[in-house]
């Protein structure tokens, strides 16, 4: 499991609990009504919300709930959220970035600087380890989408820069500024993906070994259990073999 694919396989991971649910549906809601507030309200004029409403409907998130959340952009009495990145260091070296969405920050560094100190790690300052990453689109196709041949063409196509394929699904990187038209290339020949969102795609990865895999897990879940945490990206190696041991 390597940490620029973070998202899909803990979230994967943690999809089955049911309690875990509404937190993601609050984390994607939250998402939704700062992109609507930042733009315009309809996703076919503001590639952010177009962007954050597809990532809803990957996760099942019911219409209702989406339509409430762009409808409360335009409430007076709405919360007002900003973003917020966090860098900081865990396990065996490996670097993290957090993305939050807060209406109130010090809540949230402590919240970040607390899950950090417990679990094997530390925050650091703004810009720390974000040199070790590139801003790029990612967008996320399962197997059933085709196989590599038919989404390396339907990718090349829609001007994608790179992609990884595997028995899992696909993988799509291109350039960040890229990522709402490739993405909307890429559903006309391959249909709704799984994932779609600008990600942190590490330069080099370290691979961790089962203990400092555990911990780092321990972090990542910390992390992702805080309200206000969007995402959180790392450049961690994790073999299968050793997820299979971890569970």
């Amino acid at each position: 499991m390597a940490g620029h694919s973070k998202f899909k396989n803990i979230m994967h991971r943690k999809g089955a609990q049911d309690k875990k649910r509404s937190a993601m549906f609050s984390k994607l809601s939250r998402e939704i009504t700062v992109a609507a507030k930042m733009g315009m309200p309809d996703p076919d004029m503001n590639p952010r919300l177009r962007l954050a409403v597809n990532a809803a409907k990957a996760q099942s998130m019911p219409k209702d709930n989406i339509q409430r959340a762009i409808d409360k952009a335009s409430a007076a009495d709405g919360e007002n959220y900003e973003e917020v990145r966090y860098e900081g260091y865990g396990p065996g070296g490996s670097a993290i970035i957090v993305e939050a969405l807060t209406d109130n920050r010090n809540r949230t560094a402590t919240n970040i600087r607390t899950a950090f100190s417990k679990n094997g790690g530390n925050l650091g300052t703004e810009g720390s380890v974000q040199h070790g990453f590139e801003r790029l689109g990612l967008i996320e196709y399962p197997a059933s989408a085709g196989d590599e041949e038919k989404v390396l063409e339907a990718a090349m196509e829609a001007g994608a820069d790179d992609i990884e394929s595997s028995e899992d699904g696909h993988t799509i990187w291109t350039a960040a500024d890229d990522l709402h038209q490739v993405a909307g290339d890429l559903e006309k020949a391959l249909g709704e993906a799984e994932n779609v969102k600008l990600a942190w795609k590490p330069n080099i990865t370290v691979e961790m070994d089962e203990n400092n895999a555990s911990t780092l897990i321990k972090l990542i879940d910390a992390l992702e259990d805080d309200d206000d945490v969007q995402t959180v990206w790392g450049n961690y190696d994790i073999s299968d073999e050793i997820m299979e041991k971890l569970g």
